[in-house]
């Protein structure tokens, strides 16, 4: 995936969000996101193209309520 976790995390944090992104065993990522809405949504722009030599095909996203439940964000 050239990255796009560590990436993605490097973006989230820059950005002040919290959450996780992680692989799934089909090749997908996964990402949970959770902070001020303008930030979050920088995020997700992000995720729609990647970093350098990434294939993104598909970026589907859910809001949902804020919970508070991260702290910061990692790679799982």
């Amino acid at each position: 995936m050239f990255f796009f976790r560590q990436n993605t995390k490097r973006q989230a944090q820059y950005c002040g969000v919290c959450g996780w992104v992680s692989n799934l065993s089909d090749g997908r990522v996964e990402a949970v996101f959770e902070g001020e809405t303008v930030a979050v949504k920088e995020v997700v722009d992000y995720c729609h193209h990647g970093p350098s030599f990434a294939k993104v095909e598909h970026v589907e996203v859910f809001f949902e309520d804020y919970t508070g439940d991260f702290l910061d964000f990692c790679v799982k």
